[in-house]
């Protein structure tokens, strides 16, 4: 039995099952979301409950990971313009002006979104190179859109069956191929984005119109994707997405995390997100987004993560973009410094083109990033926040800490200054010095001077030649033996 929606031009779409089809549909899918879940995360059954769901631990290994690559990619990459948004922008009931303008300009009359689909082409997308650069960039887990709200499938699917990768543009199985290549060439964790609604799908189109009273949509399109993507990929994280129109049982989001966290091949190392309908998000899941490029500057007391793009516009790729629109070096080490302070993890997020493509800048802000990680990595990858997220007296400056054999302690606390001291003067009023207390610059071996003034340290930094100097934008402090390591914040 197939099961799908044929995508034919445009808005005109038509449905390619049967009645029958949809009904055997249901009650299959229906009996996986009543049997009784028989699988365990360690002792426990998790029911399809939020106050069951929301008890599981979040898996170690998220918190431990600390910087992620997204990747938005789709069809939405062949026009370029705009947004990934792009066709609700061009076609919605209230369309963008701009957007009209600009397929009137380049296209003829009559095309549809459906027409970019065989222009989807990534003849140049090389796996291996990506798997490599997301390597080079200190990435520890991967989020690759498998589906955006245009509903086109990146990978071989069943549901959807002529509006997917292998069926129209690249003939590829774009999702499987990036999965074999990031799990044989790196120790990065896998995962994907996927949303719940498609725009124009008819079925969908028919729930919203019942006022989501009726769940066709849910029943034949979006678990049944979901459920594929798990047995098949085996993804360590599933980034929910396009929940917000309707509530999380008409989604049956907790019938399903109940299947993944008892029952699927990932039951104990999967992480998922907060977006699994209308009044979820930032409440219930696993860690929490709360909402795009989230990053509120203070301790939060639920894991949280920051999805943000380098190109400030747009999380796809886009042709109309200008330089001012990317972000420098120094505003992304801003962002890491800030998100990890306060117990967040960054999801760093950029758009490759509709052949396959990451553009240079992308590249380039990536491995600058690699390389400040490099150097300063021990102060990010498996860190806690500390007692103090930012400090007491000069702005700019960012605290984490972690377990350490070097400090008396038992944990080294460290400061990310943002800009390089004026006159090389730093004073703090965070760390509180002991007579043993040892200051670093990490990547510097020198130990630095530094003497109480009132109830704030004074740091001096040295005069370091441009061709030692071991980081070019934002440099991190290490202390041992502050009189306040105090060791796991959530016990102060």
């Amino acid at each position: 039995m197939v099961l799908g929606v044929h995508y034919q031009t445009g808005l005109k779409l038509g449905l390619n099952f049967s009645l029958r089809s949809l009904t055997v549909a249901f009650a299959l899918l229906y009996f996986v979301a009543a049997s009784p879940a028989r699988g365990k995360y360690g002792d426990v059954k998790y029911d399809p409950t939020w106050e069951s769901l929301d008890a599981r631990p979040l898996p170690s290994w998220y918190d431990e990971a600390k910087i992620g690559i997204f990747l938005h990619w789709g069809v939405f990459s062949v026009p370029s313009f705009g947004s990934e948004w792009f066709w609700y922008d061009w076609q919605s009931s209230a369309p963008n002006s701009s957007y009209r303008e600009f397929m009137r300009a380049n296209y003829k009359p009559g095309f549809t979104y459906a027409d970019f689909g065989p222009m989807f082409t990534a003849e140049l997308f090389d796996p291996n190179h990506w798997a490599d650069l997301f390597q080079k960039a200190g990435a520890k887990y991967l989020v690759l859109t498998s589906k955006h709200h245009e509903g086109y499938c990146n990978w071989a699917t069943n549901v959807s069956f002529n509006w997917n990768s292998v069926a129209v543009g690249p003939h590829k199985d774009l999702v499987g191929e990036l999965a074999q290549a990031i799990r044989a060439r790196t120790n990065i964790t896998f995962g994907l984005y996927h949303s719940l609604l498609e725009w124009y799908n008819p079925l969908y189109v028919m729930d919203k119109k019942n006022k989501f009273q009726t769940q066709i949509f849910p029943h034949a399109k979006s678990i049944p994707e979901l459920h594929e993507l798990v047995n098949t990929y085996k993804p360590e994280v599933i980034w929910s997405d396009g929940d917000w129109e309707s509530s999380d049982d008409y989604w049956t989001s907790k019938e399903f995390l109940a299947w993944l966290y008892n029952e699927s091949p990932v039951k104990d190392t999967v992480v998922v997100n907060d977006r699994w309908g209308s009044g979820c998000t930032c409440k219930h899941g696993g860690y929490f987004t709360c909402s795009d490029r989230y990053n509120p500057g203070v301790l939060q007391t639920h894991k949280w993560e920051n999805a943000m793009t380098i190109d400030k516009g747009s999380w796809g790729y886009r042709r109309n973009v200008d330089i001012n629109d990317f972000l420098t070096m120094s505003e992304l080490l801003t962002t890491l410094a800030e998100t990890i302070s306060c117990g967040g993890n960054l999801l760093v997020n950029v758009g490759p083109t509709h052949d396959g493509r990451i553009i240079p800048i992308f590249e380039e802000r990536l491995t600058q990033m690699g390389a400040w990680l490099d150097v300063n990595g021990e102060a990010v990858y498996a860190s806690q926040p500390w007692v103090y997220q930012n400090d007491t007296v000069t702005p700019g400056i960012w605290y984490t800490q972690k377990k350490s054999t070097t400090s008396t302690s038992g944990y080294s606390v460290y400061a990310f200054v943002l800009s390089w001291p004026e006159n090389n003067m730093l004073k703090l009023g965070a760390p509180i010095v002991a007579t043993n207390s040892e200051i670093k610059i990490i990547g510097y071996d020198t130990p630095l001077k530094y003497q109480t003034v009132g109830t704030a340290v004074q740091i001096t930094f040295p005069f370091i030649p441009p061709s030692k100097m071991p980081c070019k934008d934002a440099w991190v402090l290490k202390f041992d033996n502050l009189k306040n390591s105090w060791g796991d914040y959530r016990n102060q």
